[in-house]
């Protein structure tokens, strides 16, 4: 069993901006409890009454069980209805604090972790949740509370049957308070296996077209039966919670139907009891089981309930190991860039650490120059876009912007002052409009439109189908590569950032939007620290430095024109021999 504290953690946490609308369905189940224990009263008294030739009363007895009944359903339909809202609009709520919890946790963490294994975590973990929220506390407190008005009135009938019925509800409470200990172990292993599965499931989703063009449909294949054999004992065993209680309360119902027949029989052979006592006990007994049954079911929820919060506590306990920054606040326009003696190394998937990527790096670049940063793949280009951005911190060593160490700057505001264009641009399935704003909804068209025409760019949205309202695909679907980075030249020339990376960024131009790309890429550059990492010799052109990576460490770092009149230099020879083989 999860503390107490932790229910109340989560209930007040979630229920408490809906106090009125939980309060209202607490009084209506309450409602429809105390009129579900009433109506056996008054058929005790109609067929007490109608054995003893008492007919007068019989017919306003009857419509007073009619009226009752009809307000006790009215009362469950609309608690049912009331407990939905509360249970989503609560779990809503949490999906959104706990996806915005996973996006601010550092990419070490993201590598670790698929985003079908995350989306299962944020939704099929907080699905559980959902009755809990809704349902769970205000049923188990009603529940109790008609389980003892049930106990209370079969003692006013007889005091023994009384006690063999309490002896009856308190022996299967705890049989199944002690199944659901057990079973909720195994209901944690189920959701860890789904969270693979749907980890993997998609990881393959997302590389269809690389999967199908390889040929490794079969293996594919054979994984996904690989992990479905590993999901299926995982979700029987904890099928067999459920199992569990629902064949324990059979049994026990069975044993307390035949006590209550044997009981009733005696005492209405003595004349202890009248026909209608008989009756009364016979029908709370059965009521029983509707308290117990609504209880076990709940049991069976929170097993489910159980391994979605520990789950769900537990992302929510992770913290980014970059922490959320200092108070240092960085200064306005272009930003000076200086790393001092960085080294940095990748942590393995298995907690450990990869092979040192950066040596002792160490350059300063002043505000409003542009550098172009070359080296073969895996010389740590991108690590050092990374470090500049603080997705990663430094092993050792510093990063400055602007004169202030990247870790001592609001992670927020660096986040806004450093503007990164990678090779792979990430749209989204919605407008134009929208995957250049990111949803912001306080982007006026005006604003949009006065930074695309700045870009050279507002005749190229025009001519799309719709303009801003053209709805584009995921993975860029329904645009080229050149028109993806022409979505992603917009969208950091909105932020106004003080440095621009550019991450191989015009890699993938095509003819159509070459000219686009290079205006473009000149209005953003203009009045802005520069970072460009690059293949291409035209891409560099525009560079006032230039910075030659070598297996992690850097290998040559001057002025452009300086370099390239001296034959000797690194970035002369790579111009002679031709710069794109060469760094291949």
């Amino acid at each position: 069993m999860i503390p107490i504290k932790t229910y109340w953690d989560l209930l007040s946490s979630y229920l408490r901006p809906m106090w009125l609308r939980v309060a209202v369905l607490a009084l209506a189940i309450i409602g429809a409890i105390a009129l579900q224990a009433v109506a056996p009263q008054i058929v005790k008294t109609f067929i007490d009454s109608a054995i003893a030739g008492e007919d007068a009363g019989l017919m306003s007895l009857a419509g007073w069980f009619i009226v009752i009944a009809a307000v006790k359903q009215l009362l469950s339909v609309f608690s049912a209805y009331q407990a939905q809202v509360v249970g989503w609009t609560a779990t809503n709520q949490l999906r959104s604090e706990l996806a915005e919890h996973l996006l601010d946790l550092d990419m070490s963490f993201h590598k670790k972790h698929s985003p079908g294994e995350l989306i299962e975590r944020v939704d099929g973990d907080v699905t559980a949740l959902s009755n809990f929220f809704g349902q769970f506390a205000i049923h188990i407190v009603g529940n109790v509370l008609l389980l003892v008005v049930v106990l209370g009135f079969v003692y006013r009938e007889n005091a023994w049957i009384g006690l063999a019925m309490t002896l009856f509800a308190v022996i299967g409470l705890v049989v199944m308070l002690g199944i659901d200990h057990v079973a909720t172990t195994w209901w944690k292993s189920v959701r860890a296996k789904r969270a693979e599965f749907y980890g993997f499931l998609g990881e393959q989703l997302g590389g269809t077209e690389d999967v199908r063009a390889n040929g490794a449909d079969r293996y594919m294949i054979r994984r996904f039966t690989e992990l479905l054999r590993q999901w299926l004992p995982a979700e029987v065993k904890g099928r067999w919670g459920w199992s569990m209680l629902w064949g324990t309360n059979i049994v026990l119902f069975a044993v307390s139907n035949a006590l209550v027949f044997w009981l009733g029989n005696r005492f209405l052979g003595d004349g202890s009891v009248t026909l209608g006592s008989v009756y009364l006990i016979y029908h709370y007994t059965e009521m029983l089981r509707h308290p117990i049954e609504r209880i076990r079911t709940q049991m069976e929820d929170l097993q489910k309930a159980n391994a979605g919060i520990s789950r769900v506590r537990a992302l929510l306990t992770l913290e980014s190991d970059l922490g959320h920054g200092g108070v240092s606040q960085l200064p306005d326009g272009p930003l000076s860039l200086e790393f001092s003696n960085v080294d940095f190394t990748y942590e393995a998937d298995d907690g450990g650490a990869t092979d040192r990527v950066l040596h002792g790096v160490d350059f300063h670049i002043a505000p409003g120059r542009v550098v172009g940063v070359l080296g073969r793949t895996g010389s740590g280009k991108t690590t050092l876009a990374r470090l500049i951005a603080r997705l990663y911190d430094p092993e050792s060593g510093r990063v400055e912007l602007g004169g202030v160490a990247a870790f001592e700057a609001p992670r927020a505001q660096l986040r806004q002052r450093v503007g990164m264009v990678t090779q792979d641009v990430q749209l989204f399935r919605a407008t134009i409009r929208e995957n250049l704003t990111f949803f912001e909804p306080r982007v006026s068209d005006h604003e949009l439109e006065t930074a695309l025409r700045e870009l050279g760019l507002w005749e190229w949205v025009q001519q799309m189908p719709h303009g801003l309202d053209t709805m584009l695909g995921s993975g860029s679907s329904g645009l080229s590569a050149g028109e993806a980075q022409l979505v992603a030249f917009a969208r950091v020339f909105l932020g106004d950032p003080g440095i621009v990376i550019l991450d191989e960024a015009s890699s993938r131009l095509d003819p159509a939007t070459e000219q686009l790309i290079e205006l473009a890429v000149g209005r953003l550059l203009e009045n802005r620290t520069g970072v460009i990492i690059a293949h291409r010799l035209d891409t560099v052109n525009r560079a006032d430095d230039i910075l030659v990576m070598e297996d992690g460490r850097i290998a040559e770092f001057g002025e452009r024109v300086v370099l390239a009149a001296d034959p000797a230099s690194r970035f002369a020879q790579l111009l002679e021999a031709g710069m794109q083989e060469v760094l291949r």
